[in-house]
């Protein structure tokens, strides 16, 4: 099978590629340079070159603090980006992968999101990606959506090794312990995204995360432990960490046990990263 694979250049596209083709799949790579998903014609073009059998569409505007300043960009990347890339999987009759994330909730809930239940996004990143949502389902009858969190891997920035960073040289790290998800490995996602399409798992919206819940503190704590670093780790309140969005409260997603409880999976990540 032939799978086109946008934002390949990503933290989830590099884990999510080499698994693609250890599974047999012909994975054509694709990044803005190669295709621009904001370029409709262009779009259509390379879908028409490569006839892939499938899409999966990892590219994205994910500055959640940034796109409070510049919606215009988010809204170009995760709602116009994917409502082309939508269209020319319609146009080929072939299904679409969508990732999308927690940040569609508003985090008032107090058990786990179902799929179906309603979005509520409380800032600029969490809209941008429900309207992608919302065109995926408008223009690809063949879709699948696949809503993740926190989500940390080895080729990008990313929390865990951000906190490893302050944790070497900071004499003590605040982290607020009022925020609580699911932290998700992308080596992780990647599997249970193939894990869905060998399963030939009906069309449909899919949350795909770490299972286990823990706060940015909590998460934290378990990072310095795995790392060997003793740095006191303070909890602190949202309120004493403004940043410009509004995150909500409480993102954690039931997953039907899809992927591993996210300590196992940070340990694994842990054992495989090359620290220098």
């Amino acid at each position: 099978m032939k799978v086109l694979v946008t934002g390949a250049g990503g933290m989830l596209g590099q884990d999510l590629c080499p698994l693609l083709e250890d599974e047999g799949y012909d994975v054509i790579e694709t990044r803005s340079k190669t295709m621009d998903i904001t370029a409709k014609e262009k779009v259509l073009e390379v879908f028409a070159e490569q006839a892939p059998d499938l899409v999966i569409h990892c590219a994205a505007y994910t500055n959640v603090d940034g796109a409070e300043e510049d919606f215009e960009t988010a809204l170009l990347i995760n709602e116009k980006g994917t409502e082309n890339v939508a269209i020319a999987a319609e146009k080929a009759d072939i299904p679409i992968v969508y990732i999308s994330t927690d940040y569609v909730f508003d985090g008032t809930a107090d058990k786990p999101y179902k799929p179906d239940d309603k979005p509520n996004p409380v800032d600029n990143y969490g809209l941008s990606k429900l309207k992608g949502e919302e065109a995926v389902k408008k223009h690809c009858k063949k879709h699948y959506i696949i809503r993740t969190s926190w989500l940390y891997g080895h080729h990008g920035k990313n929390f865990v090794e951000t906190m490893i960073s302050l944790g070497k040289k900071m004499p003590e790290v605040r982290v607020v312990d009022d925020q609580v998800g699911c932290p998700t490995w992308s080596v992780a996602l990647s599997e249970a995204i193939i894990k869905l399409l060998e399963d030939e798992a009906d069309f449909g919206t899919y949350h795909v995360c770490g299972s286990g819940k823990t706060s940015w503190y909590g998460f934290t704590k378990e990072i310095f432990k795995l790392a060997g670093i003793k740095t006191p780790v303070i909890p602190v309140t949202t309120a004493e960490f403004p940043r410009p969005a509004k995150r909500p409260a409480y993102s954690v997603m039931e997953n039907g046990g899809i992927c591993p409880d996210w300590k196992v999976s940070l340990r694994q990540y842990m054992e495989l990263r090359e620290d220098d």
